[in-house]
């Protein structure tokens, strides 16, 4: 009989005593937990017998062994129960091939490949080798199977490890979808009888495939192909329109800070191309190259003799060099000449030691600027008309030292040092 169907058979119990006998009937052997009698009491007077029936009602479980199993029914008498009997037979248990078969996840997503996990359950009752036959519409993916041929025995379970891979990946665009089926093959590695085999074909035939998919990604995704293409159009923009505009415009601003500057003649309407120590122009006294009549010991007139303004003038310069010890304050002079009048258009100072603290430059009574040492390294200014400072008054630099800078020899400085260059037109005032 087969696992899951129900089968009866009949036993024949018979009196033979000289008084009402009561029988007790019971199955016993390995059918017992399938197998009732009915009724399990029976009453007989002398002589007299009763049929009783034997319900058969195996599991389709794989606890169920096929094959032939002992079935005994134990005949008990009430009154003489010495004279028990059990009658016995055998009860031939068909196999059944039953596979349950799990496939997660069913949905993977990858540029090349997927993996997935089969749990494979032999649900019969006799050994099975399991097989997988993969199916998709074309020939676009590859599987692999490990291990390819498990053997389960009834009742165990096996995981089996999936690899799906595409043969050429996808480089932009939308995600690819392909759809492929498992299917699940069973057999066993003893001989089967031609209607075993067929019907085992037929089980395996209605059972569904099980619908799986693999979701090929793009290498680069689309917001990737937006952002290059952004990224390509702001460097053709640069090239083509800002960075020809700030060319020009560098240009542009580098042509009117030339033609501001006044010309080596020194006309006192132009800029003054006054630099520091370096390119200082003009004695103030007409080309003695000594000290400054009226200057500090700090101040350093400019030699002269390369050029006269229009008006009798002459282009001169000055240089201040200033060093004031750090917590202390020192002040350094340029005094303008008797009988001159000094029209300033350039003022250099260089803080060469990075020092720190206060500088301060005054234009006869008229301050003109404050600047913090630690803010610049070297700092300019510039008039297109200049600044006249008349006879005796004098420029003045005063230097708050805060602390000394580090110079180019690595050594940090003792003192501050500044140096001060003004530039312009010293000319002779009319009697």
């Amino acid at each position: 009989m087969a696992p899951g169907s129900t089968a009866t058979t009949s036993l024949t119990v018979r009196n033979d005593s000289d008084i009402v006998e009561a029988y007790s009937l019971e199955v016993v052997g390995d059918c017992a937990p399938w197998a009732t009698v009915e009724p399990p009491r029976v009453s007989l007077y002398p002589g007299t017998s009763e049929t009783v029936t034997i319900r058969l009602n195996p599991p389709r479980s794989p606890e169920t062994r096929p094959g032939d199993i002992p079935l005994g029914v134990r005949v008990l008498p009430a009154e003489h129960p010495e004279s028990v009997r059990v009658p016995e037979t055998t009860v031939h248990v068909e196999e059944f091939r039953e596979l349950h078969t799990e496939l997660a996840p069913r949905r993977r997503r990858g540029w090349l490949r997927g993996r997935y996990r089969l749990a494979v359950r032999n649900l019969g009752n006799a050994p099975a080798q399991v097989g997988f036959t993969p199916g998709q519409a074309g020939e676009e993916l590859r599987f692999a199977f490990s291990p390819a041929k498990p053997k389960l025995e009834p009742g165990e379970t096996a995981e089996v490890r999936l690899r799906v891979r595409t043969g050429k990946p996808v480089w932009f665009g939308s995600p690819v979808v392909w759809p492929f089926t498992v299917d699940t093959a069973e057999s066993t590695e003893s001989a089967e009888s031609a209607e075993q085999e067929e019907a085992r074909r037929d089980e395996t035939a209605v059972r569904p495939p099980l619908n799986v998919e693999f979701v090929q990604i793009p290498i680069f995704p689309k917001w990737l192909l937006a952002v290059l293409a952004a990224l390509l159009a702001l460097l053709l923009a640069w090239f083509t329109l800002v960075r020809p505009a700030v060319r020009s415009a560098a240009k542009e601003a580098a042509t009117k800070e030339v033609q501001a500057r006044p010309n080596p003649g020194g006309a006192q309407d132009s800029e003054s191309p006054g630099t520091g120590s370096g390119g200082e122009k003009g004695n103030p006294s007409g080309g003695d190259k000594g000290a400054q009549p009226g200057a500090s010991p700090g101040a350093t007139p400019g030699a002269g003799g390369d050029g006269t303004s229009a008006g009798g003038g002459q282009q001169s310069s000055a240089t201040i060099d200033l060093k004031t010890s750090g917590g202390t304050s020192n002040a350094g002079t340029y005094k303008v000449p008797e009988d001159h009048a000094f029209g300033i258009t350039d003022i250099v100072v260089a803080n060469f030691q990075g020092d720190e603290g206060v500088l301060t430059i005054t234009f006869g009574g008229r301050k003109i600027t404050t600047i913090a040492l630690e803010t610049f390294r070297n700092q300019d200014y510039h008039w297109v008309t200049p600044i006249k400072i008349t006879e005796n008054d004098t420029v003045t630099v005063n230097v708050t030292c805060a602390k000394p800078g580090t110079p180019a020899t690595g050594r940090r400085a003792q003192e501050c040092h500044e140096v001060f260059n003004v530039s312009g037109v010293l000319s002779p005032v009319k009697q």
